[in-house]
């Protein structure tokens, strides 16, 4: 599937855009589940400033989504109507100053996890368990091992749809389980952590422990998105998609891993519709099965394919085996 090619159009309106507009672009190439429809077009900022002059300038009727490292992302069959904005090198820098740590959103988790054990700095080394990038971290407060990033979070910069840049406290991120308060179309692009004074070889060791347990634990080596659903209220979700016999559970070429059955994972050229549809199916069997309605945790995006209804009726559909 392909979109009308609105890159000339967008230059015309922007002539001082720096970054780069690509039209329908794969998405399937830069997200972890390897499956999905292009973007009609995906813009690369060169840096907030640029960021902020295209979100100022596109106006309001364009649809614009951001993405980071792919991770927490499903990508529906039939592409992202719209721009998808991916932040890359203009946001990416790390830098300390005592036991404050300041990073652009583009930096992945675990690196920022690492800077930290070398400076010193305690208190972020949960962050090595969390796939994905800073940006994803704040939309989601994602966390591990006890620890959230609302609990290590001083401030973050975001960028509103008019192009105005915000200076976001850790009040104002109003964090709660696996969310935060800030409008869903605001793009982060920087956070400022504050850890304690640790020992850097006892911090490695905290790192590596978590990712042995990883490893040993979750399908690290697949091509998975992470957890698929959130934790109900004193509740797992995989002992409860477990306890409805979901684990090893196939549609298509996705399946529940039988590793940890909170993770989805595409090990047979899966399709979008075969990775969504295999959730649902989920969803509906742990509802029958407890009662409880398990929400995703992933981020779907996009439009399924040929105009065919996503969503809760999948759930109905017994392909399963």
């Amino acid at each position: 599937m392909s979109f009308p090619d609105i890159t000339c159009d967008l230059k015309a309106r922007m002539p001082e855009l720096r970054g780069r507009l690509t039209a329908n672009a794969p998405l399937s190439e830069i997200t972890w589940f390897r499956v999905g429809g292009p973007a009609q077009v995906l813009f690369a900022p060169t840096d907030e400033a640029d960021l902020a002059y295209f979100l100022k300038n596109v106006g309001p009727d364009l649809p614009v989504f951001v993405i980071g490292l792919g991770s927490n992302l499903l990508v529906r069959d039939g592409g992202v109507p719209g721009v998808v904005i991916r932040l890359g090198r203009g946001f990416n820098e790390i830098t300390t100053n005592g036991t404050r740590l300041t990073a652009g959103t583009a930096v992945p988790d675990v690196k920022v996890a690492r800077a930290a054990a070398e400076a010193g700095i305690a208190g972020l080394s949960f962050y090595r368990g969390i796939p994905g990038s800073i940006g994803g971290a704040l939309r989601m407060n994602a966390g591990a091992h006890g620890t959230e990033t609302k609990d290590v979070l001083v401030s973050a910069r975001a960028v509103d749809r008019q192009g105005n840049i915000h200076v976001l406290s850790l009040a104002d991120m109003k964090f709660t389980y696996r969310h935060c308060g800030i409008p869903d179309d605001w793009i982060f692009t920087q956070a400022t952590y504050e850890g304690k004074p640790g020992d850097p070889d006892e911090i490695q060791r905290e790192m590596d422990e978590v990712a042995d347990y990883r490893e040993k634990n979750q399908p690290v080596r697949e091509r998975t998105g992470g957890s698929t659903f959130k934790n109900p209220p004193g509740n797992s979700a995989w002992k409860l998609v477990d306890g409805a016999g979901c684990r090893g559970l196939r549609v298509g070429g996705a399946k529940v891993s039988e590793m940890h059955c909170n993770f989805l994972i595409n090990d047979q050229k899966a399709s979008g519709e075969d990775v969504e549809t295999l959730g649902e199916t989920v969803r509906a069997r742990v509802k029958a099965t407890s009662g409880v309605a398990l929400e995703w945790e992933i981020i779907r995006l996009g439009e399924p394919k040929d105009g065919r209804p996503m969503g809760e009726a999948l759930a109905l559909q017994e392909n399963a085996s």
